[in-house]
């Protein structure tokens, strides 16, 4: 058993339709008892399924977990598109082109792998020192430059609907499924819009791990970090971890040469996150305060 206490680590929410991101956040700081609470990704309230919180030092870490691949089900609803690119929306412009399943099958490879995206104005990125949402709340669209993506694998499938198809997702951080959905129906030249979306999975927290957030239940620092390499450090290493020396990436003996990676002690605390620094030397991204 690790030392980790209560008020330290991670939860894996089911969220439910209707709730913010923050609405979950702000639940869990009264079920926790503390402020420090944050979220690894938003998801957007119509949204539902995988949101990870830290609480506590956890907070300090979530960046690990934003940064692994996601999985989503989404559903295309074809021949309309709204200004928000989901059933929220208003419609924007409509389309009596449909596509077969075939069609949309053919051209959904094109979207593996690196692409670009031009970032919804719904969505949270800065443009000008305010969010695209401010921007769009007061009425502004703003020109938005394309970004790269990741998009790991895409499947369709057929409904009992002839206008909607189901998607599956995995993803890189930072991609929009709302966009993906619009760029994959403008491919085939008709407009569609996000009509449910959710999120199955983020890394290898999956929906069997997620609990509604009035049953929300704590995994420990280093549990929640088990997507990446752990390694456990003699003590004498351990103290020199503790107080965030740049050391030798020969003395952590690192599998996976590109990182980062977990760093615990004999008793499997968290002592810290390593990454790559220069030729032959790691550095410490994140130092976990230990207990006395």
């Amino acid at each position: 058993m690790n030392s980790e206490t209560n008020n330290n680590g991670f939860a894996v929410i089911d969220k439910q339709a209707g709730w913010t991101s923050h609405d979950v956040v702000a639940k869990a700081r009264g079920i926790f008892g503390t402020k420090k609470v944050g979220h690894s990704g938003t998801l957007d309230p119509p949204a539902t399924g995988v949101l990870v919180l830290g609480i506590g030092k956890g907070t300090r870490l979530l960046r690990f977990l934003t940064d692994l691949r996601k999985e989503y089900v989404a559903t295309m609803v074809l021949g309309a598109e709204t200004d928000t690119l989901d059933a929220e929306g208003k419609v924007t412009s409509t389309s009596d082109i449909r596509p077969t399943y075939e069609m949309l099958q053919e051209v959904t490879s094109s979207f593996v792998g690196v692409i670009k995206q031009v970032p919804p104005m719904v969505s949270a990125v800065k443009v000008d020192g305010k969010r695209l949402y401010e921007h769009a709340r007061q009425g502004r669209e703003i020109e938005r430059k394309p970004r790269e993506v990741v998009v790991h694998k895409l499947s369709i499938t057929e409904t009992s609907e002839s206008n909607i198809f189901s998607l599956n997702i995995e993803c890189g951080s930072g991609t929009y499924v709302r966009s993906l959905v619009s760029d994959i129906a403008q491919a085939v030249g008709s407009v569609a819009h996000v009509g449910t979306l959710r999120r199955t999975a983020v890394g290898s927290f999956n929906e069997s791990h997620a609990k509604s957030i009035d049953h929300a239940t704590m995994i420990g620092l280093t549990e929640g970090l088990k997507d990446y390499e752990m390694i456990e450090v003699s003590d004498k290493l351990s103290d020199r971890i503790k107080v965030g020396s740049v050391i030798r990436t020969e003395e952590l003996s690192p599998v996976n040469i590109e990182g980062p990676w977990a760093i615990v002690d004999k008793q499997q605390n968290l002592l810290a996150m390593y990454e790559k620094f220069k030729s032959g030397m790691v550095k410490p991204a994140v130092v976990v305060p230990q207990e006395n």
